[in-house]
């Protein structure tokens, strides 16, 4: 009876710290995964990297621009015309519910949208990746830049 009374709260004790671990591992590879799309994603804008900006899209992809709403066609058009060298991500925060992975961070960046130059100063954005057959997608975009008056 002592026995158990010694090795019942060292068993629990030991299930509860590994579920921590797994959960803090788990958020980890969260952050790391979600982290790696977006850097992934900025260097193929920079690159104009159209194929894989093409491949990474996805149908029923939406984003919104200081200008309005843009669908999957018309962001393709818009990359197309991206022109930047040197990007900053910071305050990069990211979540993960089942196979999405949202992505909210600062960009600074001196970009021209539209054929309107938009400051360096950091701007926040939100990035919307979707898990899929073929890989993560990107579903959805939030740029809250302003454009420069």
């Amino acid at each position: 009876m002592n026995l158990w009374k010694t090795i019942l709260p060292i068993v629990f004790i030991c299930v509860f710290v590994n579920q921590v671990c797994i959960f803090a591992e788990d958020a980890g590879s969260q952050q790391s995964q979600g982290e790696l799309l977006l850097r992934q994603l900025w260097d193929d804008m920079r690159e104009t990297d159209m194929n894989a900006l093409e491949k990474t899209l996805a149908n029923g992809f939406q984003s919104v621009h200081q200008y309005g709403a843009s669908n999957r066609e018309q962001e393709i058009e818009l990359l197309k015309n991206l022109n930047f060298d040197k990007y900053t991500l910071t305050d990069i925060q990211i979540t993960r519910n089942g196979p999405v992975i949202i992505a909210t961070y600062f960009v600074s960046v001196e970009e021209t949208i539209k054929g309107q130059q938009l400051s360096k100063d950091p701007a926040p954005r939100l990035s919307v990746f979707l898990k899929t057959d073929s890989g993560w997608q990107w579903i959805a975009h939030a740029n809250l830049k302003p454009l420069n008056n």
